[in-house]
């Protein structure tokens, strides 16, 4: 696995419209307070044209949004780049993404939701390692919550077990200054799908946004198949998260990665809370997850804080990931092996 160089003072992070983009006022009193706060650790941000810009869901047309990635890889002054925002349409820029450029120039790329489409291809594929973590609007609360200080302490190399949160924010509200903290109304409880109490499992970590997953299967943008092979003796670790699968899709989509071999050499398998979650036939999120893979005999557990039901620990694809769930309570363990 490729690691790229962790952050340090005088280091640059890039900002770019994978997806979407973040236009209009209220943005840029968020953007201008992340910057603020990445000084105070020596830490220049740089913005693309396009990080500031949006229409019909899209920042700018496919090709200009890999141009403006790419020209913030070949860039020595930048050692991280994160996504502006989630969206829809990533898919439609993976063909303009020189991916030899990025192993060559390896750079910590990160995001969250639609930006799976990038992290899991230059990982599965590729093998340099991708934080699967908050797009970069999410630095510009005041003051930070605790997961946005896991997150620079993992980009600045810092060795730390991170820990389940106590609450989370349920559900949404519209930004008034771009400068809200989380709302947390929700008590965190990780569990395990079988009502266990205490588990634990070790293994390469790989995984995000099961929406934008089912988007890119089968085509030249991930090599599931080829990375649990290279990988085997470590075991897999899958992370996921659902944005908008019902229980029946979600059904469905579980069903599909299990007949494609995908949970091959599992050690064990991490779900976050569901964002928008619907069923049309009275099935939980974790019934129809047990209905799926719930047979397997590998350890899972659901509800953990990854993904878009804030806040949420920073996944490392492709680094070793140790999961402890101790009564409703969990830690992550990263290593860089």
């Amino acid at each position: 696995m490729i690691y790229p160089d962790f952050l340090k003072s005088g280091d640059t992070i890039g900002v770019t419209g994978c997806s979407a983009g973040c236009p209009g006022e209220v943005n840029e009193n968020c953007f201008n307070h992340a910057k603020e706060e990445f000084s105070k650790y020596g830490i220049n941000v740089v913005l693309t044209e396009n990080a500031t810009t949006c229409e019909k869901g899209r920042s700018s047309d496919a090709k200009t949004r890999g141009a403006q990635l790419m020209a913030l890889v070949k860039d020595p002054k930048v050692k991280a780049i994160l996504a502006a925002t989630g969206g829809d349409y990533l898919c439609e820029m993976l063909p303009y993404v020189d991916y030899e450029q990025i192993v060559k120039n390896p750079t910590w790329i990160q995001g969250y939701s639609d930006p799976t489409g990038l992290l899991f291809g230059i990982t599965t594929k590729y093998d340099v390692a991708t934080i699967y973590s908050q797009n970069f609007g999410e630095f510009g609360m005041d003051p930070w919550h605790k997961s946005l200080g896991y997150n620079l302490d993992i980009l600045l190399g810092k060795e730390i077990i991170q820990e389940s949160f106590d609450l989370f924010q349920s559900g949404w509200k519209d930004k008034v200054t771009g400068l809200e903290p989380y709302i947390l109304d929700a008590p965190v409880e990780w569990t395990g799908l079988h009502k266990e109490k205490e588990l634990s499992f070790k293994g390469r970590m790989i995984g995000g946004c099961l929406d934008a997953i089912l988007e890119i299967i089968g085509t030249p943008f991930e090599y599931v198949k080829g990375f649990l092979e290279r990988y085997k003796d470590d075991g897999i670790v899958w992370c996921l998260e659902s944005f908008g699968l019902d229980s029946e899709r979600l059904t469905v989509a579980l069903w599909h990665l299990r007949q494609m071999g995908w949970f091959k050499y599992t050690k064990g398998i991490v779900f976050g809370r569901p964002c928008f979650f619907s069923t049309g036939t009275e099935t939980t999120f974790d019934e129809a997850v047990d209905n799926a893979i719930g047979d397997m005999g590998i350890p899972i557990i659901t509800n953990a804080d990854i993904g878009h039901r804030k806040p949420s620990v920073t996944i490392i694809n492709g680094a070793i990931g140790e999961f402890r769930l101790n009564s409703g309570k969990a830690t992550l363990k990263t290593e860089f092996k």
